[in-house]
């Protein structure tokens, strides 16, 4: 399912929200339509009432239901697992009862790659792989389609997401530059909100907290 927007932040929209890739449904959809065949098999050759007869066909009828509980659970992991690019991070999530997931800020992004074998450039799939600042600074994701594109789609937003708040950090420099209409406590004050929002970086604020208490 799409990711709800009531978990998305003010002004953040998303840009890519896409499910595993179809091959992540291929092994157990075969091993469903295996034993579909097997079930068929057994039906249409074992006709007598034998308990031989029985016991294949009753055999045949638990492989059957075993391989549909194990494909839809499948099925259901796939619909509920989610990798979003969004304006401001990416996101992970996954699990149908028990929930995990990761969240990944544009601004903390080192290096985007991707891996693909030759089988899953075929089929147009591969894995992703996202290096960032902080602990557990890589981090992984499997069977992603098209990580070329997504690749690309992520680098993009990092950029915009760059000129965005270097945008807004040119407004308050201009606006520092104005001192008759704030005091200099007062525009380290709207600096240091603005850092506590995430809209300026540490780095940012602690020099132009230090080039205004230079003018003091």
């Amino acid at each position: 399912m799409a990711l709800h927007p009531k978990y998305l932040t003010d002004n953040e929209e998303v840009v890519l929200d896409l499910h595993p890739h179809w091959w992540f449904l291929v092994p157990r959809g075969a091993a469903l339509l295996a034993s579909m065949a097997i079930a068929v098999v057994v039906l249409v050759e074992l006709d007598g009432n034998e308990t031989s007869h029985d016991i294949a066909r009753y055999a045949s009828w638990l492989l059957l239901a075993v391989a549909l509980i194990w494909f839809i659970a499948r099925a259901m992991k796939w619909r509920t697992t989610d990798f979003v690019v969004t304006t401001d991070r990416c996101i992970y999530r996954s699990g149908i009862f028990a929930k995990a997931g990761i969240e990944i800020p544009l601004d903390r992004i080192s290096t985007v790659f991707f891996n693909q074998s030759v089988f899953e450039r075929m089929l147009g799939q591969g894995d992703i792989g996202i290096e960032s600042a902080g602990e557990n600074s890589r981090q992984e994701f499997s069977d992603i389609s098209n990580p070329a594109l997504v690749q690309k789609t992520i680098y993009q937003q990092v950029e915009a997401y760059e000129e965005r708040r270097q945008d807004r950090l040119g407004t308050v420099v201009r606006g520092a530059q104005q001192p008759a209409e704030l005091s200099i406590p007062d525009q380290i004050t709207q600096l240091d909100q603005l850092r506590q929002q995430g809209l300026v970086s540490e780095e940012e604020f602690q020099a132009k907290k230090s080039e205004l208490l230079d003018r003091m």
